[in-house]
């Protein structure tokens, strides 16, 4: 029994030196954004038919948006970049008040997805598309083809950024930084800052602008606070 009471003492001695030599933290988050032109665009445009029967609903439509399709290769060329992104045939109903819904018919949706790296076309694409037969443009989008110089670049500022905020907090105690224990990436994505939708053809060619694609990044760093 004493020779435990001893081993616990010398334990607890051992602990103040231990938590003495732990060095205090400052913690700080930083973003950075990079701001440039868009290289690509992706128009999404769905062509929707509705008939008595399922059947006739998805022909109607396989023929409508052959046509679209045909007519968007024209445009973009022999390496046009289209991909189905939906298709759907579903059931239509009718409901009466109070009374029991009423199958009316069918409806068949086929989305399909528009990508150029031409941005002058932008308004040409939509007003063909709706021309020659789809029923919805829901939207059009700007990017970037490679995103990950602008991406590097953003991680760069957001890391200056939070060392620049722990270095403020650091002197409102009256301390500074030392090195960084640990940094991480909070979040890293492209923001696309301009979206169109339309269901009509114009009379006069779409206006479309592109704006610009802000490249936006996120760290939290760790780092000493010395005195």
């Amino acid at each position: 029994m004493k020779r435990s009471t001893m081993l616990l003492a010398a334990l607890s001695c051992l602990a103040v030196p231990l938590a003495a030599q732990s060095t205090p933290t400052v913690r700080a988050s930083g973003e950075g954004v990079v701001s440039l032109k868009p290289d690509r665009m992706t128009l999404t445009l769905s062509v929707v038919t509705q008939a008595d029967t399922a059947q006739q609903a998805a022909d109607d439509n396989a023929a409508r948006s052959t046509v679209v399709l045909d007519a968007l290769r024209q445009l973009l060329g022999p390496q046009a970049d289209l991909r189905t992104s939906g298709y759907t045939v579903s059931p239509i109903y009718k409901y009466p008040p109070g009374g029991t819904p009423i199958l009316s018919g069918y409806s068949a949706s086929h989305s399909v997805q528009a990508t150029t790296p031409d941005l002058s076309i932008a308004g040409r694409l939509i007003d063909v598309a709706v021309q020659a037969g789809a029923t919805t443009v829901g939207g059009i989008s700007f990017g970037l083809k490679d995103p990950q110089p602008a991406r590097q670049a953003a991680l760069k500022l957001a890391v200056q950024q939070a060392r620049a905020s722990a270095e403020a907090m650091a002197s409102g105690l009256n301390a500074r930084v030392g090195g960084v224990i640990a940094i991480a990436e909070s979040s890293a994505a492209a923001v696309v800052n301009a979206d169109r939708t339309t269901s009509t053809a114009a009379t006069t060619p779409t206006p479309v602008e592109t704006g610009m694609v802000e490249v936006r990044a996120s760290v939290v760093i760790e780092a000493a606070l010395l005195q």
